[in-house]
């Protein structure tokens, strides 16, 4: 066979298959020109989803008529000159290889002028042809048209899909590059209909525009730094959590993108507090010197490489992790300002997660019973504690207990009106936290069984733990080999004495079978704590005295992440006096 050298046309063509895959890829590459051009007010036309038509209106900085050309040839940029740009790239579009590949499977039309020039020239191009620059007529700026996408590789064009879909991923797009900035106006028009207008405006207000109100009251904000790393946006709460990834953006040095590592350290930082059927939303700018991360991955520029991977993961980690933790960090006063749905119909009630400030040193002392592992009886009254405030004044945040719904539910009382507390999965939380401190502060207390219990078991558990006696021991379990087929049982940890000691074991068995004891106790042991919380917490038709649940609610306003049990559902919610006057109908 012989090797030749492939027409330049035909090159551009390759290249455009990696550029371009749909239209809206095209619409980002322009868009990203505008951005970079200093443009603050840009127009967008698009006919058929953008496989008919792409225009492109900004008022950047032009292109010099001597330039104009050059814009539309494969490697030609005034972005980077040398390697040393390229290892540090600042703008958005760098490679110079867009318009030239868009230029060779469409009907492209560019016009321009800069500032200094005396009036616009434009240039057309067809299949990688150009003509020559001629005379027009525009404002300062730029506005590029692309008809008749694909129309020279007609069969790229079969792979498209409808127009309803290709403008979809077009208006994501604009929407994407709106979140990243705020200061730009964008107005997207499609079949001559206005679909989106963004006037210039702050941060938050772009991201109600974009996101919807929705998530701007459940989210959120977010804004730490760490040397030169800088993180900001909104993350949702995990009570308003989702199935869906579609809100899920993350900009780096202002460009969108999509990278594992940051997903992934999102997603272990919703661990502990979302239902795994659930994905967490988020807006996040990571900043960080241009040097210290490569775009340069692939044509599409939305895979990055991070010079620090796991510093870099480890910073978003922590950022969010601790702003979800702590609910002292929901601001109260924007959570009491939100308007409450003042109309429902009869019988519907609208129950919502308010700000729970953490009480750590307040009123636990009052209720030591259920902390002790004590049963309160229904015949014990604390002296000094009011189990029903005569006003809801000065009640913490979830109020004081009223009563047990059908040995499932706590109803509570608290300055704001009601409280419903799904009581098992509350105190899975306050358990799993305990767990959870406790073992980093490598003291995990252990009640001895005043009788061992025994209990026949496989016999490869038995082979997988008896190397690790002692590890299992501080968790708190303190087994022993009796034979080969069995074990005895002779203390547990402290906070889950009250659990069958043998449902637990055989937990912890399970979970050694399916991962071994080193793993299990390592990079699983949250998982595995999250189970024995799970054995440990109070059953469901359990009946509580009233003191028992205070102690619940005190212990939850002491505990972090306890709006959230350890599979991610709800623990508690609040029904305002608002909405139950409406649901009466009171006042009218």
């Amino acid at each position: 066979m012989t090797i030749r050298v492939l027409p330049d046309v035909l090159i551009s063509q390759i290249a455009a298959g990696e550029v371009v895959e749909r239209p809206a890829a095209a619409l980002k590459e322009i868009l990203e020109n505008s951005l970079d051009a200093g443009a603050t007010d840009i127009q967008i036309d698009l006919e058929q989803g953008g496989i008919k038509r792409i225009r492109v209106a900004d008022n950047g900085g032009g292109i010099a008529h001597d330039e104009l050309a050059l814009a539309l040839t494969r490697h030609a940029t005034s972005k980077i000159a040398s390697l040393a740009d390229l290892e540090q790239v600042a703008s958005l579009g760098f490679r110079g290889e867009a318009l030239a590949s868009i230029a060779a499977i469409a009907r492209v039309q560019l016009t321009s002028r800069s500032a200094d020039a005396e009036h616009a020239w434009a240039v057309q191009a067809e299949g990688g042809r150009l003509d020559v620059p001629a005379p027009a007529a525009r404002a300062t700026g730029t506005t590029i048209d692309i008809q008749d996408l694909f129309f020279s590789t007609p069969a790229r064009r079969k792979f498209l899909k409808t127009e309803a879909t290709e403008y979809a991923h077009c208006a994501e797009t604009v929407r994407r590059l709106a979140l990243a900035n705020p200061q730009v106006s964008f107005t997207l028009i499609h079949n001559g209909r206005t679909q989106l207008r963004l006037n210039a405006e702050p941060a938050s207000a772009r991201v109600r525009q974009v996101l919807g109100e929705a998530f701007e009251q459940n989210s959120i904000a977010v804004e730490a730094a760490a040397g030169v790393l800088r993180v900001s946006g909104w993350v949702i709460r995990p009570s308003a959590a989702t199935g869906s990834r579609d809100s899920q953006h993350v900009f780096v040095n202002g460009r969108y993108v999509r990278d594992k590592l940051i997903v992934h350290a999102l997603k272990e930082a919703y661990r502990d507090v979302l239902h795994h059927q659930l994905n967490p939303a988020y807006c996040l700018f990571i900043e960080l010197p241009p040097d210290l991360v490569d775009v340069n991955v692939h044509p599409a520029k939305t895979e990055i490489r991070f010079r620090d991977s796991r510093g870099v993961h480890q910073f978003l980690f922590h950022a969010v992790e601790r702003l979800l933790s702590a609910p002292v960090a929901a601001d109260a006063a924007v959570a009491a300002a939100r308007p409450s749905q003042t109309s429902p119909q009869p019988g519907w009630v609208a129950p919502r997660q308010t700000a729970m400030p953490l009480q750590v040193n307040e009123a636990m002392a009052f209720y030591a019973p259920l902390d002790r592992g004590g049963r309160a009886q229904d015949s014990e009254v604390v002296p000094s504690m009011r189990l029903v405030p005569d006003d809801g004044a000065d009640a913490p945040p979830l109020g004081y207990a009223l009563a047990q719904l059908h040995g499932v539910y706590v109803l509570a009382q608290n300055a704001q009106g009601m409280v419903l507390v799904d009581m098992h999965a509350a105190h899975e939380r306050v358990v799993y936290e305990k767990l959870k401190t406790a073992l980093d502060a490598r003291a995990v207390p252990a009640q001895t069984l005043l009788i061992p219990v025994a209990l026949t078991v496989d016999a490869r558990d038995v082979a997988e733990i008896s190397p690790h006696l002692d590890q299992l021991a501080g968790i708190g379990f303190e087994l022993s080999v009796t034979s080969p087929t069995s074990v005895a049982v002779r203390s547990v940890p402290w906070l889950l004495k009250d659990a069958d000691p043998v449902e637990l074991t055989r937990a912890v068995l399970a979970e050694v079978a399916e991962f071994g004891v080193a793993r299990l106790l390592a990079e699983r042991r949250n998982e595995l704590l999250a189970t024995l919380a799970c054995h440990g917490a109070v059953r469901a038709n359990r009946r509580l005295t009233l003191p028992e649940m205070n102690a619940l609610l005190r212990e939850m306003e002491a505990t972090e992440r306890a709006g959230q049990c350890n599979h991610g559902r709800p623990t508690w919610f609040q029904v305002s006096l608002e909405e139950l006057d409406a649901m009466f109908m009171r006042g009218r």
